[in-house]
């Protein structure tokens, strides 16, 4: 997978493109299609996951299937911590 990080609109210093790219190839990371109307090229998903360093990561991206484009990154919420961890639960539990 490839990443384009030219024209992010976050800011990398809080949390470095690494840390993305590692939370994406966490083998528990979750990526989700939100249920909306958008779809094709316009469709954005969810990924949840971990860094090496065991930061916890929410990001929202696009991709093609080859090359993503994340538009947000942040930390995890406790909700969406807990979500990570309960599913991670059910579908290695």
């Amino acid at each position: 997978m490839e990443f384009d990080w030219l024209d992010i609109s976050f800011d990398l210093k809080k949390i470095t493109p690494r840390e993305i790219e590692e939370a994406f190839e966490d083998p528990f990371a979750l990526r989700i299609l939100p249920d909306t109307e958008i779809a094709g090229d316009e469709a954005r998903y969810f990924c949840l996951g971990k860094s090496i360093s065991d930061r916890a990561i929410f990001s929202v991206f696009w991709t093609d299937g080859k090359n993503y484009r994340v538009l947000l990154a942040r930390d995890m919420t406790d909700a969406e911590s807990t979500f990570y961890r309960r599913k991670i639960a059910e579908i290695h539990g």
